[in-house]
C-alpha cells in the first residue's frame, strides 16, 4: 500500500499539470483526545486489574470520517474548507471539487455547478434538503451563511431522485456548536469595481432554547466586455454576411441574506427546529452594443444599441423539523416548509442607425411564487447496525408570471402582457434499509416513487403534464479485510429529470438579433421526463485524519433525452429562428474520477505542514441519432482537473495556499445542423492567511491570476449557407481582503 499511495497521487496529478503547462452531514471536529485511566498501587499479594484504555471525545467525527462511514458515496465540505480560500461565492468553492465543472467565464461562476460533466439541469440543487424556490441564486449566496456542503454522487431514496448527475445539498448555518459571536468584513476589486461583504453570526441560549442569528449584506459591481465575430458563408464559398459586434456593460447588485436558526428541546426529549431564510437582491445594469457590418445581403436592424435595466427579487422560506424519539431507538422526524417570493426584471433597449433612432424595445418580466411542503421519515433499528426507514414528501408550488415584450409600443407576440399561471404538485413515498451486514460489508437498499403534475394556463389555453417514476436504489461498500483504511463502493441506481415549467409552456422569449445563433425560445407541452440507469464503482484509501486516495468510474444510460433544437419557421412575427426542447432519443455517459488529498506529515515524518489536494476527471458520452464526431451530451467537457496546496508555516502564524482549476476546450455537436464550441477554461488562485490570535485573522486573496479571454462559438448549417459565430469575453483578476474576528 505504501507504494500504491505515491503512484495514485501521480496518476491524479499528471493530466492536470501536463495540460496546464501546455495551454460532508456532521460538523467538523478536532481530533479526539485519548486518555488512560490511572491505576492505584496494587497490594503485593493481589495483582492489579488491567483497566481498559478509554477514549474521551466531546466532539463528532470529522468530514472525512463521515465520508468513510457513509454507505452511499458522499463528500462533505465543512467550515474549514469553506473558509480556506476566502471565496465570495459558493460556486468558487464547488469548482475545486472532483468531477464538478462550472459554466461561464473563469472567475465569474456563471451557469452554476455541473457534476459528472453534464449540464446543470442534471445536478440536483438542495437547500437544507429541500428544493430552493424558482429564482434562487446560488451564486449570490455567501459562504458565511453555509454550515456545510454535501455532495452525493448517486441518488438516495430519502431525497428526490431527480439527480442523474448527482446532488449538491447546501446546509445553512447551524447553531449547536457555534459558541462565539463572529463578524467578518471583506472587499474585493475586479477591474476597478468593488464588491463588499459584511456578515455576522450571534449564537445564544436560554434554558432549552438555543439560537443562531446569522446574516450578511453584500454589494458588488462588475464590468463586462466581449467581441463577437459573425460569418455567413454561402454553399459556393462566397460571403453572405460579415459582422463584428462589440458589447460593453456594467452592473451593480446589492443583496441581503438572513438565516436565523431556533431550536427548542422539550422535557420528553423532542426537539423542534425552525430556520427561516430571507434573500433580497436589487440590481441595475447598463450596456452598449455596436455592429460593424462589412458584408451583408441585408442591413442590420441597428448599428448602435443602448440597454438599461433594473431587476429585483425577494424570497423567503421557512424550514422546520420536529424530532420525536420513541421506544427501542425508533424516531419520527417530521419536516415542513413554506415560502414565497417575487421577482421582476425590466429591460429597455434603444437602437440607432447611425444618429437616427431605429427601434425601441421593452421587455418586462414579473414573477410571483409561493409553495408549501410537508414530509417525514420514520426510522426503526432492526438490530445492531441495521436501520429501516420509511417516509413521504408532499410539495405544492404555484407561480404566476407576466411577460411583456414591446417593439415600438407594439406587442411582439399575442400573449404579451397576459398572465401565465402554473401549478406543480409533487407527491413521493420511499423506503430504505441501511444494514451493516458484517464488519466488512454494508448495504443500502431504497425504493422511491415520485409523481409530478404540472398545470399551466394562459389566455384560456391550458396544458397538463403528468409524470411518475419508480426509482430503485442500491449502494454497497466493502471494507477490505485486514486493511481498515481501504474500501470498495458500488451502486446501481435509477434516477430521472422532470421537464421544467418553462420547457413545458411559457411565453416566448424574443431575441433582438434573431438569427440561427440567437434564436427566439419557446416551450413544448409534450415533453417526457428523462430516465437514467446508473452504475458507479469506486476504490478509496484513507490517509491519516483527513486524507484520501480514490479512483471511481460511472456509467449513465439516459432515455428520452431532451435537447433544444433550432429551426426556422413561420410565426406571428414572420419567419423566425426558434429554439424548442424535444425528446430526441437515448444517450450514454461514462467517466472516471481520480482524487488525492492528504497532509504531507501523514506520509513523511517531520515533513512541513503542507496540505495537498488534487483531482482529475475524464468524461465520454454519445447521443444516439446525432452523427459524430463530438455527438456528446450538451455542455460536457472531455476532462477537468484541480490542484491545490496549503502551507502552514511553523514559525509564523501564516498560511499560504493556491489552486489551479482547468477545463480544456471542447466541441459539441448539438444536432445534425448545430455545433457549439467552448474554449479552454483556466483559473489560478492564491491566498495568504495571517492569524493574529485564535480569534482574529486576516486573509488576502487573488483569483483568476493571469486572466485570459474566454472563447465560445456556435455553427449552424442552414439551407444554402453556414452561420458561424465566435465570441471572446474578457475576464479579470480579482484581489480581495477579508478580516474576521470572534468576540
Amino acid at each position: 500500500m505504501k507504494k500504491l499511495i505515491p503512484l495514485a497521487c501521480v496518476a491524479a496529478l499528471y493530466p492536470v499539470t501536463h495540460a496546464y503547462a501546455a495551454g460532508q452531514t456532521e460538523p467538523q471536529t478536532i481530533p479526539p483526545a485519548t486518555t488512560t485511566t490511572a491505576q492505584a498501587p496494587a497490594p503485593a499479594a493481589k495483582p492489579a486489574p488491567v483497566l481498559p484504555q478509554v477514549t474521551v471525545s466531546g466532539t463528532r467525527s470529522n468530514e472525512n470520517e463521515q465520508r468513510q462511514l457513509s454507505t452511499a458515496a458522499k463528500l462533505i465540505i465543512g467550515r474549514e474548507e469553506l473558509d480556506r480560500n476566502g471565496d465570495t461565492s459558493i460556486n468558487e468553492v464547488l469548482k475545486r471539487l472532483p468531477g464538478v465543472t462550472m459554466g461561464g467565464a473563469p472567475g465569474r461562476g456563471g451557469g452554476g455547478p455541473r457534476m459528472r460533466g453534464m449540464s446543470g439541469a442534471y445536478t440536483q440543487m438542495l437547500v437544507n434538503g429541500e428544493r430552493p424556490p424558482p429564482g434562487f441564486s446560488l451564486e449570490s449566496l455567501p459562504p458565511d451563511q453555509v454550515e456545510r456542503i454535501e455532495v452525493m454522487r448517486g441518488p438516495v431514496a430519502e431525497h428526490s431522485t431527480q439527480a442523474i448527475a448527482g446532488t449538491i445539498n447546501i446546509v445553512l448555518r447551524e447553531g449547536y456548536r457555534q459558541k462565539d459571536r463572529t463578524i467578518a468584513v471583506s472587499d474585493s476589486i475586479e477591474h476597478g469595481k468593488h464588491a463588499g461583504n459584511v456578515s455576522i453570526t450571534i449564537p445564544g441560549q436560554k434554558g432549552d432554547l438555543t439560537w443562531l442569528l446569522s446574516g450578511s449584506l453584500n454589494s458588488n459591481a462588475r464590468a463586462d466586455q466581449s467581441v463577437t465575430h459573425i460569418e455567413e458563408v454561402n454553399a459556393d464559398g462566397s460571403l453572405r454576411t460579415l459582422q463584428d459586434i462589440k458589447d460593453q456593460g456594467r452592473s451593480r447588485n446589492r443583496s441581503l441574506h438572513l438565516s436565523p436558526r431556533l431550536s427548542y428541546k422539550f422535557d420528553n426529549g423532542d426537539t423542534l427546529t425552525f430556520q427561516p431564510f430571507v434573500m433580497m437582491n436589487r440590481g441595475t445594469s447598463a450596456a452598449s452594443s455596436d455592429i460593424a457590418q462589412a458584408v451583408g445581403i441585408e442591413a442590420p436592424e441597428y448599428t448602435h444599441l443602448e440597454t438599461s435595466g433594473e431587476n429585483s427579487s425577494t424570497f423567503g422560506r421557512g424550514f422546520g423539523n420536529w424530532l420525536h424519539k420513541m421506544d427501542k431507538g425508533a424516531k419520527l422526524d417530521v419536516k415542513f416548509g413554506f415560502g414565497g417570493g417575487r421577482a421582476s426584471n425590466e429591460n429597455r433597449r434603444v437602437g440607432y442607425d447611425g444618429a437616427v433612432l431605429a427601434n425601441r424595445w421593452l421587455d418586462d418580466f414579473q414573477l410571483r411564487q409561493r409553495g408549501l411542503n410537508l414530509g417525514g421519515k420514520y426510522t426503526s433499528p432492526m438490530g445492531e447496525g441495521h436501520l429501516l426507514a420509511a417516509g413521504w414528501d408532499i410539495e405544492s408550488q404555484a407561480r404566476k408570471e407576466v411577460r411583456i415584450s414591446l417593439r415600438n409600443d407594439v406587442p411582439q407576440f399575442g400573449d404579451s402582457g397576459r398572465q401565465l399561471s402554473a401549478d406543480t404538485h409533487r407527491v413521493a413515498a420511499f423506503v430504505q434499509d441501511e444494514w451493516d451486514v458484517s464488519k466488512q460489508f454494508s448495504t443500502y437498499l431504497g425504493l422511491r416513487w415520485e409523481g409530478i403534475r404540472t398545470n399551466s394556463a394562459t389566455a384560456g389555453y391550458e396544458v397538463r403534464n403528468e409524470t411518475s417514476v419508480w426509482s430503485p436504489v442500491l449502494h454497497g461498500v466493502w471494507r477490505i479485510p485486514g486493511k481498515e483504511k481501504d474500501q470498495i463502493r458500488a451502486s446501481l441506481t435509477r434516477s430521472y429529470k422532470a421537464p421544467g415549467i418553462n420547457d413545458l409552456i411559457a411565453a416566448p422569449f424574443i431575441s433582438t438579433r434573431n438569427s440561427a445563433t440567437s434564436p427566439d425560445s419557446v416551450g413544448n407541452p409534450d415533453l417526457k421526463p428523462e430516465l437514467a440507469t446508473g452504475i458507479d464503482l469506486a476504490y478509496e484509501h484513507y490517509i491519516g485524519r483527513g486524507g484520501i486516495i480514490s479512483a471511481s468510474a460511472f456509467v449513465r444510460k439516459i432515455d428520452d433525452l431532451t435537447r433544444r433544437v433550432i429551426v426556422e419557421r413561420e410565426t406571428e412575427r414572420g419567419l423566425r429562428w426558434v429554439s424548442m426542447p424535444i425528446n430526441i432519443g437515448s444517450a450514454t455517459s461514462r467517466g472516471i474520477e481520480l482524487e488525492a488529498k492528504f497532509q504531507l506529515p501523514d506520509l513523511v515524518k517531520g515533513a512541513p505542514n503542507i496540505d495537498f489536494r488534487s483531482n482529475y476527471s475524464h468524461f465520454w458520452s454519445s447521443v444516439d441519432g446525432i452523427p459524430g464526431p463530438d455527438n456528446r451530451l450538451a455542455e460536457q467537457p472531455s476532462q477537468t482537473g484541480n490542484i491545490g496546496v496549503d502551507y502552514r508555516l511553523k514559525k509564523l502564524p501564516l498560511t499560504l495556499g493556491g489552486s489551479i482549476n482547468w477545463t480544456p476546450a471542447y466541441d459539441i455537436r448539438v444536432s445534425e445542423t448545430q455545433i457549439s464550441n467552448v474554449g479552454i477554461r483556466r483559473q489560478f488562485d492564491l491566498y495568504g492567511l495571517w492569524k493574529f490570535d485564535p480569534r482574529t485573522q486576516l486573509r488576502i486573496s487573488a483569483n483568476n491570476i493571469g486572466a485570459s479571454d474566454y472563447e465560445t462559438g456556435r455553427t449552424v448549417f442552414a439551407p444554402g449557407y453556414t452561420h458561424m459565430s465566435d465570441t471572446d469575453s474578457r475576464t479579470y483578476t480579482t484581489v480581495g481582503v477579508r478580516f474576521e474576528t470572534k468576540f
